[in-house]
């Protein structure tokens, strides 16, 4: 049985889609049909945009939802998953790809929520830190322990690796509380802001009415969704699931680990580089078949 994971953020890369673009019509009618729905050139940044420029939330997460969507529909029919989940953003990836949601109606949500996020990121200085070499349990129990700033954790994304999240002070005492734990390495990350926190409450609230507006159906497979780690296929449930996405915690670990055990074995990345979503489910399970599109 295979899965397709499709990747979030910080797997974007400099010239992302300039070959899929020049090398097919399809594709390329697609990366069109995008700079027409968002109102502007996104494939101009995409494809000659530096880094820096592909780091801002705004061109981020259109840029890789777009990447792995034409990476989808290139494949043709050899894309046939029995399931499909995404990391974060890829959640919108992980839906379109699997039949649930328009290409056109995924990037305007994309598109809304990445500008939605940013704003909320502008109203309150916040960031994101790695913890690494930790327990989960005990990231959680010290962020739980600190009362004067928000911290929580954010992204459980494979043994020994969970992102925390929250106001500059919150992460800059957890982190010091972590280090002292015993952290292998407490990173702090080059973030514009606390993503899966509340302080992404905002952008929640704005992104819920559209959302629910949103036509979605049941998908040709389930979608195991973040902030269970549980497959879906409920339309109702997976519009909740995917409006209290941005400020609850992405379950990647646990996400692995129940497709494992509900017969998964075979993990392919779609889109983005391609790596970072297999070396997650590397360290949950060293021995697993996973390769990329």
């Amino acid at each position: 049985m295979k899965a397709y994971l499709f990747p979030g953020q910080a797997s974007q890369f400099e010239g992302m889609g300039k070959d899929l673009y020049e090398s097919s019509d399809l594709a390329k009618n697609l990366f069109e049909q995008a700079n027409e729905i968002l109102g502007y050139r996104i494939t101009d940044v995409m494809f000659d945009g530096t880094m820096e420029d592909l780091k801002q939330t705004k061109i981020t997460q259109p840029a890789v939802f777009l990447h792995s969507i034409v990476k989808a529909t290139l494949a043709g029919t050899a894309f046939q998953p029995d399931a499909v989940a995404g990391h974060s953003l890829g959640e919108f990836s992980a839906l379109v790809a699997a039949q649930a949601m328009s290409f056109e109606d995924g990037l305007r949500l994309v598109y809304q929520r990445a500008m939605a996020m940013q704003k909320a990121c502008e109203a309150v200085e916040s960031t994101m830190a790695a913890i690494l070499g930790l327990e989960d349990e005990i990231v959680e129990k010290i962020c739980a322990e600190i009362k004067e700033a928000v911290v929580v954790p954010a992204n459980y994304n494979c043994p020994g690796q969970l992102v925390i999240s929250g106001s500059i002070k919150g992460i800059e005492i957890a982190v010091a509380k972590l280090t002292a734990a015993g952290a292998k390495r407490a990173v702090m990350l080059e973030v514009g802001g606390a993503f899966h926190s509340p302080l992404m409450q905002p952008a929640q609230d704005e992104l819920a009415a559209a959302i629910a507006n949103t036509p979605i159906h049941e998908p040709i497979c389930p979608i195991y969704q973040n902030v269970n780690a549980l497959p879906q296929r409920d339309p109702a449930a997976i519009k909740q699931n995917l409006i209290e996405q941005l400020t609850a915690p992405v379950r990647w670990t646990q996400t692995v680990v129940n497709m494992l055990q509900d017969g998964i074995t075979a993990f392919i990345e779609v889109g983005g580089t391609g790596k970072v979503l297999q070396s997650f489910v590397k360290k949950v399970d060293r021995n697993a078949d996973t390769s990329s599109l």
